[in-house]
Order: structure tokens, then C-alpha cells, then sequence
């Protein structure tokens, strides 16, 4: 009786933290489901609720064991390899970037608040700027009443109001902003745009010293019916093109568009526009350049201390291996910062201490920042190697080679037929990933060089040591050197993907071989 209470108190507290674990679950989904209504992403929402129903059903159903193990890394697989991939792929064929980051009706409402010029000769009114919780909004004076507004709410007149010297001083509802607040929000203020009605053609309010309100109207004028945006002050017409934006019979496109199918065109654009082309395969070469010598050096470098180390006559074996695999404790991306700063051309310690004050240009020379960036992946990998390296040594049966030395086979034979073909079949899988990784290793590119030095008449911001991913990364524009094309940066990306997971699948079709030595 006593086991059986005990069994049945564990089951309950067991059940209980359950419950507890899915109960959150269950609320943080309903929170992420509620905001993917409200921003309408029907596809998040349907794979959010799916989610969840999945979830509830596994971890209070007795048939699915398996499940209750599996779901776990099913779910992270699908969010953040699967969801990824898929977006990136759909961006790819989209022209998203600078101009065309949202919808058609966020950019036509975009060009009417951004054409919009005071009216001539229109009235000015004494304002006042309240705030609503974080909304901020301007209390005008009309005709000796006050009307209020925010962004999301358009003038409305308000009782109760006071006025005092022909200004609004309390509204309720509103607090009034003191003078101190107003100069720390004055960049919020000044573009702060509070529509006159809900009628979009009526203009907004708006306020260049926060005192005074000024009527707004957009130098443009949509029509839903053919589609066209119209200059009131030039009257050129701009029709909706293929490509996303308003363009006129001249040529000439209004700046904000939206974003649409592309098809295939960054894929040819980054294949055929000689803008990317040129660097494109400049960086192609010197990229698998960099992933093959970084593995290979890593790889020997690595072997010969597991060998050196391996062999049992040498001492303090222990105290070897712990310093040979310092620079693995330190995090990658510290010693790529600090190997940037050994590495100064006038004050690394390099060049300043060791060479007596040398002026060499490891990282601004374009075969030496690629020498530099060989030697300190080498530093920072060959630790990994010597890891794997020395396990798979001591992995190998000792009968085995034992037996080879009474056959009359030396070392360089035994080396050669026994000790290397058994290495590989442990560690060619990780020389792949490790070509893999290297394929993309970004931060060691961004931290060390950042890319530089430039590529002379690039037209391009594309260093000499620029990799596809860091390639890719500034195409992207979120370094800043230039506008930013999402669409692009994307559509190689995937070409990225295709390259690696060729490179892999032959890879791993060719190490089958070496089980046959088995």
C-alpha cells in the first residue's frame, strides 16, 4: 500500500508540473495567435493553432509515447530550419528591400503622408500636444473649442476642455505635455502627422515648433479605380507597373513601391549583371579557396599533435593536450578580435613588439589579410582537429596493428593501410561539416578584415577576403553601405545553400568507400 501511494503521489505531482508546463505553452500560443490576427498573417495563425493542438493532444494522450520525445525537436526543426529556408526561398523571389518593404496600400498611404505640403494661405491654430498612455496627439483651438487627436484618431472636438490666452491647458482624457517633455520628444513632434478626418483627402495637422498647427494635403492624389497616382502640381500621371511602383509615361517612379513576385530575375541578376557577377565569382573561388585550406591545415595541424601525442614514450602526455586545446576554451569570435588587434599594422603587438616596429599590412595587403585570416582560423581550429583526431587514434583496435607488425609491416605501411584508412572513416563526416561551416564562417571574415580590403572599381561593396556570406551580407545593405535588397541577398543565399549541400552529398557519397576497408 505504501509503494502504490507513492506511485500514485509522483503521478501527480508529474501530471501537475505537466500541466503547468502546457498551461504556458497554451498561453504564450494564444498571445502569439491573437497578434497574428490582428496583423492578418492567416499562415502563422492556421500554423500556430495547428501547433498547439498538436501539443495538447501528444502530452494528454497515452497512445503517443514516441511523440512525447519527438514533438520537441520536430517543432525547433520546423521553426528554425525548415520556416527559414522557406522564407528565405520566398523572399528570393520578391523584389523586398529599400522601396519595397510592405504592401501596395501601406505604400500608396507612405507616398500621400510623404508628398504632403502645407496649404497655402490656410489658417493657423494655437496647439497644444497632449498624450494619450504612449500615443502623443496634437489639442488644437477651432472656433473657440478644442479638438483632439493622435495618429490613429482624427480631430474630434472634446467637452470639458479649458482654455486660458487662447491655448487648451487641460483635456480630459489627455494629459498636456510640459515644456521639458516637448524638447525631449521634439524629433517625435515635429513628424508627428494627426489626420484632419477620416476623410485621407482632407489633410492632417502638423507642427513645427509645437505651439502652432498648420493643414497638411498630400501632393498626390490616388485613384483606386485606374490605379494611377496623380501630381496635382505637375499633373503627371504614374500607373502601377509589374515591378511595384508608380511609374510614369517618362520613365520617372515615384520612390516608395511595394513588394511583388519577381520570379527568377535576382537569380539572373546576380549571374548576369556585371555589377555582381565579376565579384561574385571573384569571391566564388576565393571562398571554397578558404573553406578547403581551412580545413586541410586545421586537419594536419591537428593530426600531428594527436599522433606526436598519441605515441606512449612521450611524457606529460596530460599537460600537452590541456595546452593544446586553450584556444579552444576562448570563444571564436573574442579571438578573432584579438587576433585584429595583434595584427595592427602600427601598434598590434605583432608587428610592434615581435618584429621591432615593422609596418606589415596583415590585414590590408589583399594576400596577406588572406594569409592572416588562414593562420588565425588555424589557430582557432586545430584544437577541434586534435580532438577528434586523438579519439579516433584511440578508438583503433591494437590487435589490429599488432597483428599488421607480425605480418612485417613497417610503420609507413601500417600508417597508410590501417591507421589512416580507419582516421578517415571517423573523421571525414566532421571534415565535411567543418568544410561546411568554414563555407559560411562569418564572423571570422566580419571581425578580423570585415571584408577589406576593398576590391579597387568594385562597383560593389565587396572586400578582397569577403566570402559568399559576408558577400551576401553586404548586398543585403544591413552593414549600411548601401541600400538594402533583401530580394537579392536572399536569391544568393540560396545559392549558397545548393553549393554546400552539393559539396556535402558528394562529400559523404565518396566517404562510403572508405568503409569498405571494413
Amino acid at each position: 500500500m505504501k509503494v502504490e501511494s507513492n506511485v500514485k503521489a509522483q503521478f501527480s505531482a508529474g501530471f501537475f508540473v505537466k500541466l503547468t508546463l502546457v498551461a504556458i505553452i497554451n498561453a504564450l500560443g494564444v498571445y502569439a495567435l491573437m497578434a497574428a490576427w490582428q496583423q492578418e498573417s492567416m499562415v502563422i495563425f492556421f500554423t500556430m493553432l495547428v501547433g498547439l493542438i498538436a501539443i495538447d493532444y501528444v502530452y494528454f494522450s497515452r497512445r503517443a509515447i514516441a511523440a512525447k520525445y519527438l514533438l520537441p525537436g520536430v517543432i525547433f526543426l520546423l521553426v528554425y530550419q525548415v520556416f527559414v529556408i522557406g522564407y528565405t526561398g520566398f523572399v528570393a523571389f520578391t523584389n523586398y528591400g529599400d522601396g519595397h518593404n510592405s504592401t501596395k496600400q501601406d505604400a500608396i498611404a507612405a507616398l500621400l503622408i510623404q508628398n504632403e505640403r502645407r496649404v497655402e494661405d490656410s489658417s493657423s491654430f494655437p496647439l497644444t500636444v497632449v498624450s494619450d498612455g504612449d500615443d502623443l496627439g496634437f489639442a488644437l483651438v477651432i472656433d473657440d473649442a478644442v479638438q483632439v487627436g493622435t495618429v490613429e484618431q482624427p480631430l474630434e472636438l472634446v467637452e470639458g476642455a479649458e482654455i486660458e490666452e487662447g491655448r487648451a491647458v487641460s483635456i480630459p482624457g489627455f494629459r498636456v505635455l510640459e515644456r521639458s517633455e516637448i524638447l525631449q520628444q521634439q524629433t517625435e513632434i515635429v513628424s508627428l502627422r494627426v489626420p484632419v478626418s477620416d476623410d485621407e483627402e482632407a489633410g492632417s495637422i502638423r507642427s513645427q515648433d509645437a505651439r502652432t498647427g498648420y493643414v497638411y494635403k498630400s501632393a498626390l492624389e490616388y485613384d483606386e479605380e485606374d490605379d494611377t497616382m496623380t501630381d496635382l502640381t505637375s499633373g503627371t500621371v504614374y500607373q502601377a507597373n509589374e515591378h511595384g511602383q508608380f511609374e510614369a509615361e517618362d520613365g520617372s517612379k515615384l520612390p516608395v513601391g511595394w513588394r511583388v513576385s519577381v520570379g527568377f530575375e535576382n537569380f539572373v541578376k546576380g549571374f548576369t549583371d556585371s555589377r555582381y557577377s565579376g565579384p561574385f565569382l571573384q569571391v566564388l573561388v576565393w571562398t571554397f579557396a578558404f573553406a578547403f585550406l581551412s580545413v586541410a591545415t586545421t586537419f594536419l595541424l591537428g593530426m600531428f599533435f594527436a599522433i606526436a601525442l598519441n605515441h606512449p614514450r612521450v611524457r606529460g602526455r596530460k599537460i600537452y593536450r590541456s595546452l593544446l586545446i586553450l584556444p579552444y576554451a576562448i570563444p571564436s569570435f573574442l579571438a578573432f578580435l584579438l587576433w585584429s588587434g595583434l595584427l595592427n599594422r602600427r601598434f598590434g603587438f605583432i608587428n610592434n613588439i615581435l618584429l621591432g616596429g615593422a609596418e606589415i599590412p596583415w590585414l590590408t595587403d589583399p594576400w596577406l589579410a588572406k594569409l592572416s585570416i588562414i593562420l588565425v582560423n588555424l589557430w582557432v581550429g586545430f584544437p577541434y582537429m586534435f580532438l577528434i583526431c586523438t579519439g579516433a587514434l584511440q578508438s583503433i583496435p591494437g590487435d589490429v596493428v599488432e597483428s599488421a607488425k607480425l605480418d612485417g609491416a613497417g610503420p609507413l605501411r601500417i600508417w597508410r593501410s590501417i591507421t589512416m584508412p580507419l582516421l578517415m572513416i571517423s573523421v571525414a563526416p566532421l571534415l565535411i561539416s567543418s568544410f561546411a561551416f568554414n563555407f559560411n564562417n562569418f564572423n571570422l571574415i566580419y571581425m578580423l578584415t570585415n571584408g577589406g580590403p576593398p576590391i579597387h572599381g568594385a562597383p560593389v561593396p565587396i572586400g578582397q577576403t569577403d566570402i559568399l556570406i559576408s558577400m551576401v551580407y553586404s548586398v543585403s545593405g544591413l552593414d549600411g553601405s548601401g541600400m538594402k535588397q533583401y530580394g537579392l541577398a536572399s536569391a544568393l543565399s540560396i545559392v549558397i545553400f545548393v553549393v554546400v549541400a552539393t559539396v556535402s552529398v558528394l562529400s559523404f557519397r565518396r566517404t562510403r568507400k572508405l568503409e569498405d576497408v571494413m
